[in-house]
């Protein structure tokens, strides 16, 4: 019976929910994740018959500040130029006039972030962290040596993507952060107050910021904790950040090489050092580059 047939390959396929409008994109209902103002969708490259990630944000959301949709819509655009292994890729990008939506399609990691990740996978040595965190350190070291420099601005253990069968991690929620990032009275919106650096509340601050906020992702990675997790409210941890007192999972630290250098990543602007600096730190002796090109996914055994 033929007819049987046709329903069960039909049921077996996935319809597409939208398509972009070259047509090489197919975006599927299923949600990966979402957030203050962007959805991300599954979804399927027909071209190069890859998944992908199909990131939607709702312009009306900036509909007081047209200017805003400008910025961050040129602002994703320069992200479509970086190429990094430590860093999300973004394919393609446009803007939906009628649903009032900005349309951008980035590679997809098959474990989710590295939040999720690490929560998931309870016993992870530290050489393991070790791994994960000098891959992040290459990442901002790209992202900051760039011309234009771009600071990310948010940076966390959930904008952080892993590949769990190569143990790859990149980061990623890039294009919004840094244009939002711009118009620096948007954070107490959209950045993460536990893991912003005390003078990002001052509005006058660097790239080091992100080196702020990748030592709370270390702290964050090595004790299960999200920083400041104590506070009940956003007010109480800006007490705690602009006075200098540390998250009480500082105490939880039991390695004092990973200790010291967190507290070198939290350490005044002044005093805080860049990522290429913190790439030659004696905590990443026992993580050599070959490791690296195994973990990436370079070299390939046949």
């Amino acid at each position: 019976m033929p007819s049987v047939k046709q329903d069960q390959s039909d049921k077996d396929s996935e319809p597409f929910v939208e398509i972009d409008p070259t047509g090489r994109y197919g975006r599927y209902g299923e949600l990966l994740g979402s957030g203050a103002v962007k959805k991300v969708y599954r979804a399927f490259d027909q071209e190069e018959g890859i998944e992908v990630a199909w990131n939607q944000v709702r312009l009306r959301n900036f509909s007081n500040d047209p200017s805003m949709i400008d910025r961050l819509y040129s602002e994703v655009r320069l992200l479509s130029s970086l190429t990094d292994k430590n860093i999300i890729s973004l394919f393609n990008v446009w803007r939906d006039e009628e649903h009032n939506t900005l349309n951008f399609i980035t590679e997809v990691c098959t474990s989710g972030n590295l939040r999720e990740y690490r929560k998931k996978h309870r016993q992870v040595s530290m050489k393991a962290l070790k791994k994960w965190s000098k891959q992040i350190l290459k990442g901002l070291d790209y992202l900051h040596t760039n011309d234009p420099c771009i600071i990310h601005r948010d940076l966390n253990c959930s904008n952080v993507f892993v590949n769990g069968n190569t143990g790859q991690v990149k980061i990623g929620d890039l294009g919004l952060a840094a244009i939002v990032g711009k118009g620096h009275s948007a954070h107490s919106i959209l950045g993460t107050p536990e893991f912003m650096a005390p003078e990002l509340y001052e509005e006058r601050y660097t790239e080091l910021v992100d080196i702020y906020s990748f030592g709370m992702c270390v702290l964050e990675m090595v004790t299960l904790e999200i920083p400041y997790s104590e506070c009940d409210n956003v007010a109480k941890i800006y007490k705690k950040v602009s006075t200098g007192v540390r998250p009480q999972a500082m105490s939880k630290v039991t390695d004092e090489d990973a200790k010291a250098f967190i507290e070198r990543c939290l350490a005044q602007p002044r005093a805080r050092p860049s990522a290429a600096e913190l790439l030659k730190d004696p905590f990443f002796n026992e993580v050599d580059n070959d490791d690296d090109d195994d973990e990436n996914g370079d070299v390939v055994s046949s």
